[in-house]
């Protein structure tokens, strides 16, 4: 196991920005999570740390060495990628034990750490199949064992349950918590799925346009979005935002109004709101802060998803699984400025309320 460090680490290719300069200090035994839509710079990142791609500026520190001018070979990581990479003439045991065998060592030592791999993500009774006779989870976990078995510092992981149906990515989801807590090998996660960033992390950095946006807990991203971006882009389904303003503690916007908040009058701002924060009443109610004609009902299992469309605005609440109501009948939601965020609209970034965490 081992500490990474970056320290003022950036990727250019010419004029084209790939990561901005970004310092980050993942503790030894950690999981964290690299966030981001695709072209944000999350897997240029991690390949720097690999040895893929050298930086245009800064270091890269795996444990006490600074690994800039070492082959990938020599950073003792391990990487586990979206394509399995899997040999295709080659059983699942030999597939796992390939890192042991271009080594050197002998088939005595490589036999017993292949069966301790295996158990590890399950695959005892697959050790003699070859690749197509497995599932994509299967292929996944050989890509796993075959990680594993290297007994390395870090595990690199660049989206590697995006090949996988939904179901798959829970249970997927389900053995790298498993593993990790049976491991606890420092481990540098890239996905852009927040669901895998949420359940997995025990920090997220979030990544936009090749700057880091937030770093924190995946509660405290989730709950203190630093800016715009960042609300937008955590939250499934996403948090609601209302352009507005603000005047004697009152949020307003065309068909909106929410009272209660401590903060100085501001002409330009957004309100955000989570859907799950938003209760639905009847539209004649007094605590309705917006009423309107249902836009779109959606049942999801365990809840039930209410849109309201005001003008060009689209306002969705989550209410419970039992909820029903008709398309286009006119129905009201309340909502608490407690619970409510405020971001200045000009820079973005989120304004710190009386009484809020």
């Amino acid at each position: 196991m081992a500490r990474i460090q970056l320290k003022s680490v950036a990727k250019r290719w010419g004029s084209s920005t790939a990561v901005e300069p970004m310092s980050l200090d993942i503790a030894d035994g950690e999981f964290l999570v690299l966030l981001g839509p695709s072209g944000c710079g999350k897997t240029t990142t991690m390949r720097m740390v690999a040895g893929l791609e050298e930086p245009s500026a800064g270091e890269v520190w795996i444990g006490e060495r600074c690994v800039n001018k070492l082959e990938p070979k020599d950073r003792d990581v391990a990487m586990v990628f979206q394509s399995y990479g899997l040999y295709p003439n080659m059983t699942v045991a030999e597939n796992i034990g390939f890192p042991l065998k271009i080594r050197g060592l002998p088939a005595a030592q490589i036999e017993p750490a292949v069966h301790k791999a295996a158990q590890q993500v399950e695959l005892m009774d697959y050790l003699q199949r070859r690749p197509k006779e497995l599932s994509g989870g299967q292929r996944q976990r050989v890509a796993l064992a075959r990680a594993i078995v290297r007994q390395p510092a870090v595990f690199l992981m660049d989206e590697p349950l995006s090949n996988l149906d939904a179901k798959l990515r829970v249970t997927m989801r389900a053995h790298l918590k498993h593993l990790h807590h049976s491991l606890g090998v420092t481990t540098l996660y890239v996905t852009h799925d927040q669901i895998e960033a949420m359940t997995l992390a025990d920090r997220v950095v979030v990544m936009s346009r090749a700057r880091v946006q937030q770093i924190g807990s995946p509660q405290d991203i989730y709950e203190r979005p630093a800016n715009l971006f960042v609300a937008g882009f955590i939250g499934s389904p996403a948090m609601n935002l209302v352009p507005g303003s603000l005047a004697d503690g009152v949020f307003s916007a065309p068909g909106v109004r929410i009272a209660g908040f401590a903060t100085a009058d501001n002409a330009n701002l957004v309100l955000g709101v989570r859907p799950e924060d938003l209760g639905v009443v009847p539209a004649d109610d007094p605590a309705a802060a917006i009423a309107a004609e249902v836009f779109a009902f959606e049942l999801t299992g365990d809840a039930t998803l209410v849109t309201l469309k005001q003008g060009n605005l689209m306002v969705t609440a989550k209410a419970g699984k039992d909820y029903r109501s008709a398309m286009g009948a006119r129905v009201g939601f309340s909502v608490d400025a407690a619970r409510c965020h405020l971001f200045d609209a000009g820079t973005q970034a989120r304004i710190a309320l009386q009484g809020h965490a």
